[in-house]
This record gives structure tokens, sequence and C-alpha cells, in this order.
């Protein structure tokens, strides 16, 4: 993580943690990381690929190490991305409170803190470890994907935790790492959907039952 004081102007630096399994990265997780740094004038943002999931999802999670070298090829290209090893390195379940706060202890204290996440993961925040002291901790910002209407979140938040929720609505781009994988694992082509270097080291290492 390269910024951590204040910009040449004197305003205070802006980073984004772009947290999320990544399994695997695709070129959704990059637009959102884009439009939020250009919407909320980021000067960084730093892509964290989970270790092991607190949220333990229906599928064996592909290694730590593989999604973390997809979300580095991925995001080579762009300078104001970089991509932390704290939740890989770190034993246990990756809970957002401890890389927030981890995060927060690395930077300055007048640096302004942002958490990137889906819309779909906030509605489900109350389910989150330490819940309740989490938006109380940076400012959160809900992405949704075209159709999906941000104002349920006030509605599942109520108005005094909404509001502590920044929303930003997608351009019309519609992709999952769920949907690369079943593509993946019926042979299809996942061109246009991931960057190249991605789609090329997923034929090499073969996973998600590629072939190369």
């Amino acid at each position: 993580m390269s910024s951590q004081g204040k910009r040449r102007d004197g305003a205070a630096v802006r980073v984004a943690i772009m947290g999320g399994t990544f399994d695997p990265i695709h070129y959704g997780h990059l637009i959102a990381a884009e439009e939020a740094r250009l919407r909320f004038h980021l000067d960084e943002v730093v892509f964290m690929p989970c270790g092991q999931p607190a949220h333990k999802p229906s599928y064996e999670v592909t290694p730590a190490e593989e999604r973390y070298l997809m979300v580095v090829l991925a995001t080579a290209s762009n300078p104001h991305f970089s991509v932390s090893r704290l939740e890989i390195e770190r034993p246990g379940p990756s809970y957002a409170i401890d890389t927030i706060r981890r995060l927060k202890a690395q930077l300055e204290p007048h640096a302004e803190l942002f958490f990137i996440t889906g819309a779909d993961a906030i509605l489900e925040i109350e389910t989150w470890h330490k819940n309740g002291q989490l938006l109380e901790e940076c400012r959160f910002v809900a992405v949704a994907r075209p159709g999906y209407d941000l104002q349920r979140l006030e509605e599942r938040l109520g108005p005094e935790q909404a509001s502590r929720v920044a929303r930003l609505q997608l351009p019309g781009v519609d992709i999952s790492s769920t949907e690369l994988r079943a593509r993946l694992a019926a042979g299809e082509s996942i061109r246009y959907l991931t960057p190249q270097p991605v789609a090329d080291y997923i034929a090499k290492r073969q996973l998600y039952g590629a072939t190369a």
C-alpha cells in the first residue's frame, strides 16, 4: 500500500479496500473498483483476496495463493490498484473488521478509508463478525449490478445505518465468478469476461476444470 498521509495539495489521502474471494477475479470487479475510484476520488484501491472465507461458500474455494496471483495479473496495468496479502497470510477466517482496523493502523490519522463491497453483501451485514462496529470504522460503498434496486438498502438496514453506506450503480456489466466457474467447468470460453493474463493463467494451471 503506497498511499498513507496527505496528497500534494494538502487534502487527506483516500484509500479503499476491495475485498472478496476473487474466485476468479473478472472485469466486474475491476470496473467496480475503477468506478469507485473515480466517483469517490480515491488515491488507491487495495484489492484484498480473502484467505479462509468466514461465510464458507457451497463450493471448495481455490487455494488462496492461486487467487492472489490472478488478482495481481488482473490489476497490474492500473497504477492506482495494489494487491495485499494481509488476509491470505493471516490464519483463521477472514473478517472485515480485522482487516479494516489493521489497514487503518497503517494509515496516517487524517487519511480516509473506504470499504467497497457488493450491495447484496451489505444487505447481509448483520451476519458479519462484530457487525455493530463495522459502519463506525470506515465508509462503506455498496456496489450494485445492473437491475439492482439500491432502495432495498434503506428498507433492510434502516435510515440511520443506510445513511452511512454510499451507493454505486455500475454501468451495464453483469458478470459473476460463479458464471466464470460454470463456463470453465463446461469447457466454454471466458474471453472478454476477465483479463487475458488471468484466462491464460487459469488455462495453464487447469483451474475450475479448464484445459490448457
